[in-house]
């Protein structure tokens, strides 16, 4: 069987799909699973090592799932272009579209990027003979040293801003898909060639 254009922007458009909900999915598993869990530890070094061990282990498939998300992104563009050209407003939320992904894979690095920091000064704490106080992989306690506590709180910022952004990219991408249907398409043609 032989892919036609049409099949190619379907393939595009399901690749895009399932790396944005590995995205979103994973997470959303994370802030409110796996920094979650470490609770249920007794230590708080041991909270710190278990939440990092996890978001090390789902890191590339998330990684994964962000590249799907852009590549493909890349390709409903290109396949999109006299669409854009056309009907008003595709345009402009497409651009929306690709600036909350493109965010969103720098906030989830910014969010990695706190997590080894807050394990690298965990680890330094406990190597001192300190007590690492934490509630849980992101939540300080009155006791935890400055500098972790300092990390913790950008990270949970920061992986709250994730799934939001990952989240709007979704909807921005359902709202392009429902702009293909024939009367959407239409009424967007007309806005363009037609004065307000």
């Amino acid at each position: 069987m032989q892919m036609t254009a049409t099949d190619n922007h379907a393939l595009a458009q399901a690749v895009h799909d399932i790396g944005s909900a590995l995205w979103f999915g994973g997470t959303v598993m994370g802030v409110a699973g796996v920094n979650k869990s470490g609770s249920d530890l007794a230590q708080g070094i041991d909270r710190i090592r278990v939440a990092e061990s996890a978001w090390g282990r789902f890191g590339p498939v998330q990684w994964l799932g962000i590249g799907a998300t852009l590549l493909a992104g890349l390709q409903l563009t290109r396949v999109g272009g006299r669409r854009m050209a056309l009907q008003k407003g595709f345009a402009s939320v497409g651009a929306l579209k690709a600036g909350t992904a493109v965010l969103g894979a720098a906030a989830t690095a910014y969010a990695a990027y706190c997590g080894s920091r807050i394990g690298m000064l965990a680890e330094e704490a406990q190597q001192r003979g300190d007590r690492v106080e934490v509630k849980d992989a992101t939540i300080p306690t009155p006791n935890t040293p400055a500098q972790i506590a300092m990390w913790q709180r950008r990270q949970r910022l920061t992986q709250y801003a994730v799934p939001v952004l990952a989240g709007a990219n979704i909807a921005l991408g359902s709202y392009l898909v429902q702009s293909y249907r024939t009367a959407a398409t239409t009424k967007g043609v007309l806005r363009r060639i037609l004065p307000d």
